[in-house]
């Protein structure tokens, strides 16, 4: 499916692409009037449904729709930034004015500025990457979903006593965007998902209650899983939690589930990030063609996998994006890099405005049958993780300290589930003792990696 041509009024938006394309044009050409020296501008619209049920009653039905026009206006290295939802001619003028007159009273950037022309994405080079899929769901259908997904969470077993509720979300957006080096594109996008969180408890006066959940988020709604089975695994994911006890502290492997490996992937993303590096606020200062991970550990980035969460034919600067190794044989790669960050480093843009784009990481040890029970018989004797609370990361210093629910493993099968534990660590050796990544690859947002064995950690207990 296209994914500029179907902008229009009648795949559910109010504005078409035509209209964005002038809106954005009148806006540079005022900047260009007023004697900006360079000038961007982005015009977009997002709507969507989303139904909440709970308890088998509808609790909440949200319909939002917003739009939005960005200005960004240079006067030599100076910039200015302002924006609106009132896309009148005179609002735009006045938007385009207030950017101008910001530029005129900010200090001069020496790095400030467009990306370099030769940098721009070309339009004839952009991917129609299949990420709109618009989906024409009633808020009653949604409802019906969203109940069936609960009931059949409820109905997994009789220890399934309660809910949190169970939602559904419909949302589609799409943009256009120009500036004055001689970029212009834009595209529409969608991104669906049904979600669960069921409460398991044990009779008794002082019965103890575990809650667990499960999601399934698409870009197309014909692939989200079936209400049934959200609800059902979302079920013995806290049935699984119950008797759960508190272990005495110690040091031992620990086995992070896939999709809490993908926050272990996020926080190397974030170290490596432009942001982090210029600021020198990132442990991994420095580590370009360094060894941060095994040999065996590689990193893959693929802005063009259809239909991907991470997808794009361009970043957020119109610079032209391709697949490349971040991380190759353990040793760092490349960097996450804006133009502006870039040349703060005295280093060329690697295309991630915006953020990273689809991200792998895989070993060159996992085979075929590395499931997660080939995964724990690795863990031998351990924790395996599959709660995170708190954001205990420090990204200066790589200190890691989490509080953690998960199973206490021995001679690789699960004893019995653990909780109100904290593990602890330092994400720079924690990246060094990764020994295993397992076939049980899950795709966590815009970032696919199996489960993650790390070597030892910390774990306080009672």
């Amino acid at each position: 499916m296209n994914t500029t041509a179907n902008a229009t009024p009648e795949a559910g938006f109010s504005y078409s692409r035509p209209f964005f394309e002038d809106l954005v044009d009148q806006a540079l050409a005022h900047a260009r009037k007023l004697g900006a020296t360079d000038a961007g501008a982005d015009a977009s619209e997002g709507c969507g449904l989303s139904v909440g049920v709970r308890r088998g009653q509808l609790e909440s039905v949200e319909r939002n729709r917003d739009k939005s026009l960005g200005v960004t206006v240079y006067i030599g290295q100076r910039r200015g930034n302002a924006s609106t939802s009132d896309f009148s001619v005179q609002a735009v003028r006045q938007t385009v004015q207030a950017a101008y007159d910001i530029a005129r009273f900010t200090a001069e950037d020496p790095v400030a500025g467009l990306p370099d022309a030769a940098d721009i994405a070309p339009e004839a080079s952009h991917r129609d990457l299949d990420l709109f899929h618009p989906w024409a769901v009633t808020s009653e259908e949604a409802a019906r979903m969203a109940l069936e997904c609960e009931e059949a969470a409820l109905k997994t077993h009789k220890r399934i006593t309660n809910s949190e509720g169970a939602g559904v979300s419909a949302q589609q957006s799409h943009f256009f965007s120009a500036h004055t080096r001689g970029f212009r594109g834009g595209y529409a996008s969608s991104r669906h998902s049904l979600s669960v969180a069921p409460i398991a408890s044990l009779p008794g006066k002082h019965g103890e209650m575990q809650r667990d959940s499960w999601y399934s988020s698409e870009r197309d709604a014909a692939h989200l899983a079936t209400p049934a089975a959200v609800g059902r695994y979302a079920a013995e994911r806290a049935l699984s939690r119950l008797g759960a006890r508190k272990i005495a502290t110690t040091a031992c492997p620990v086995l992070f589930e896939s999709p809490l490996a993908a926050g272990l992937l996020g926080g190397f993303v974030q170290a490596v990030s432009g942001g982090a590096l210029y600021r020198k606020s990132s442990f991994l200062l420095d580590s370009l063609g360094k060894p941060v991970f095994p040999s065996h550990i590689e990193i893959l980035e693929d802005p063009f996998v259809p239909q991907g969460k991470g997808s794009s034919p361009f970043d957020d600067e119109g610079v032209r994006v391709a697949p490349r190794k971040v991380v190759e044989g353990g040793r760092v790669a490349g960097y996450f890099l804006s133009s502006y960050s870039a040349r703060k480093l005295g280093m060329h843009t690697t295309g991630n405005a915006g953020g990273s784009h689809n991200l792998t990481l895989m070993s060159k040890r996992t085979r075929a049958g590395d499931d997660l029970p080939e995964m724990l018989r690795k863990l031998g004797t351990g924790l395996f993780v599959i709660e995170l609370m708190g954001q205990g990361v420090n990204y200066v210093t790589g200190d890691y300290s989490r509080g953690a629910s998960g199973f206490w493993v021995e001679n690789g099968e699960i004893a019995y589930p653990v909780h109100e534990i904290t593990i602890a660590g330092n994400l720079r050796t924690m990246f060094k003792g990764i020994t295993a990544v397992g076939a049980d690859a899950y795709g966590y947002g815009a970032k696919t990696v199996g489960s993650i064995l790390v070597n030892r950690m910390t774990l306080a207990g009672s």
